[in-house]
Parts: structure tokens; C-alpha cells; sequence
């Protein structure tokens, strides 16, 4: 059972909510499986996570050709029949195993966090794959005639973009937690966060331009934490006033990545002009 809470860091600002959650998974020794729109700070949790605990981070990171095998280990029939060929001694099948990811949280003999990251992107049938494992924290290598356990079960933290729902078998061993989109206030303290110096009338323009936008009708991408953050960044390497950002909106390609959300913000710019009417 854990005993160390996590509390936040100074990098990473989280409301109690999601706190709770990191410390209700440590202290159940589940997954904690976290949904939200990109951007809202998913990936990074782990990161801070691991930070705040001292903890070593494992990143095994989902493609849509990912098979859960990938995460326990691979074992490399062509490098083996490659030496077999030149005359090397390849009767030690354990040289040619290699774990993954989760393989290597199982191997570790003091606690770490293993991020799952984006297991949305995955088969359908990926999550129900690692149900056993997660389960029971272990795994059989035929192979080599060994069963790997974990000695110390890892925090397991798991995003997911809601790209395609998830089992309810896999859903029923995680704890769940939904990252809401950051309120003004909220949104405020993360991007302090990030800037030791930062002038208030530039953020409080730039916090409501931003909400302004991601309020627009017919987005196809509205912007996120990740972009507002790179956009201010933007604002101050270019020198750009406060008083510039309500009239020009300038970089605003740091916030909308598509032509068609361009257009969208000049029209209603053109129409309102003021942020606050868009």
C-alpha cells in the first residue's frame, strides 16, 4: 500500500479532484485511467507524478499497431538465427528476450510510474489483452520457462483521448478520472506555472482571447492548454503589448492549426471586433 500522497507540483497545477484520484489508484494499487480533451494535461501527470514521489517514470507509448505482447516482451528469432549462422552459442534464449515496457515495471525492485499512454489508439481488443497482467502483475515467457512477477506493483497511470471506448472488463479494474477543461482561474495558475516573469495585463488579454475562441461555433480544433501556453510564450518573445492582442490577434496560428478555424476567427472578428461579442 502507498503511503506517500501525492500533492501536486510546482510544475504541474491539478485540481483536488484529480489529486484524489492519484492517491485513491496508489492507495487501491489500480491503474487510474484519465480521459480529457488533448491538451489538458493527461501525459503530464505522470511526469509530475513521478516527480513529487521520486519515483522513476516508464513511458510505453500506443500506436494503432501496438499488441499488448510489445509491453511484456519481444523475443528476437532474427537475431538469433542471425548468430546461429556465424557460429555463436545461442542456446541461452534469455539473451535474446527482451522486455517492454511493462515488463521492465515488473523487473523493477522499488515502485515506479508506468504511463500507458493514449491506449485508445490501440485494437479494440488491446486493453482486454492486458487484463490478466495488470491483474495479477505478472506474466509467463514460455520461452525461457519463466513467469515474470512484479515485486513491487507500479503506479500505473493510463490516458486515453476517448478516441474509441474502452471494455467495460478493463473500465471495472481501473480507477476513472475526467479532466475538465480548465476554468479562467484554474487556467490562470497553469500558465503561471510555466513563466517566472509574466505582465498580467498580457495574460489577462491573452486568458480572454483564448476563451473567446475556443467558444466559436464550428471549430474543427479548439485550442488547448498546451497551445495557450506556447501562444503567450509567442506574445512575449515578440514584444506584443497587451493592447495589440484584442486589435490584431497576432500568432494566432500558434492556437488554430487549420485554414477553416483561421477563417472562422477572422469572420467573427470581423463581425464583433471585441472578443467579448465574438
Amino acid at each position: 500500500m502507498a503511503t506517500t500522497q501525492f500533492t501536486g507540483s510546482e510544475g504541474y497545477v491539478a485540481a483536488p479532484e484529480l489529486l484524489a484520484s492519484v492517491n485513491i489508484a496508489a492507495a487501491l494499487e489500480k491503474p487510474l485511467l484519465v480521459k480529457g480533451e488533448p491538451g489538458t494535461g493527461k501525459t503530464m501527470l505522470a511526469q509530475a507524478v513521478a516527480d513529487a514521489l521520486g519515483l522513476e517514470l516508464l513511458i510505453w507509448s500506443i500506436k494503432s499497431t501496438t499488441k499488448a505482447q510489445d509491453g511484456l516482451y519481444v523475443y528476437d528469432t532474427v537475431q538469433r538465427l542471425y548468430d546461429s549462422q556465424f557460429g555463436a552459442d545461442v542456446s541461452d534464449i534469455g539473451k535474446y528476450i527482451k522486455l517492454g515496457k511493462l515488463g521492465e515495471a515488473f523487473r523493477r525492485t522499488e515502485r515506479c510510474v508506468l504511463l500507458i499512454d493514449e491506449i485508445d489508439k490501440a485494437d479494440i481488443e488491446f486493453p482486454n489483452d492486458l487484463l490478466w497482467e495488470l491483474d495479477r502483475m505478472e506474466f509467463y515467457i514460455p520461452e525461457t520457462k519463466e513467469t515474470v512477477k512484479a515485486a513491487v506493483r507500479p503506479l500505473v497511470i493510463i490516458t486515453s483521448n476517448a478516441e474509441k471506448e474502452l471494455p467495460d472488463a478493463f473500465l471495472r479494474r481501473c480507477v476513472f478520472h475526467y479532466i475538465d477543461f480548465p476554468d479562467a482561474e484554474m487556467m490562470e495558475r497553469i500558465v503561471r506555472a510555466h513563466f517566472e516573469r509574466l505582465d498580467d495585463r498580457l495574460l489577462k488579454q491573452a486568458l480572454e482571447s483564448f476563451y473567446a475562441i475556443r467558444a466559436l461555433r464550428g471549430l474543427q480544433k479548439k485550442p488547448s492548454t498546451s497551445e495557450l501556453i506556447d501562444w503567450v510564450q509567442a506574445l512575449q518573445i515578440g514584444g506584443i503589448p497587451a493592447g495589440r492582442i484584442e486589435k490584431e490577434m497576432p500568432f494566432a496560428g500558434v492556437l488554430l492549426k487549420k485554414n477553416e478555424d483561421l477563417d472562422t476567427l477572422q469572420k467573427s472578428r470581423a463581425q464583433g471586433g471585441n472578443p467579448r461579442r465574438w
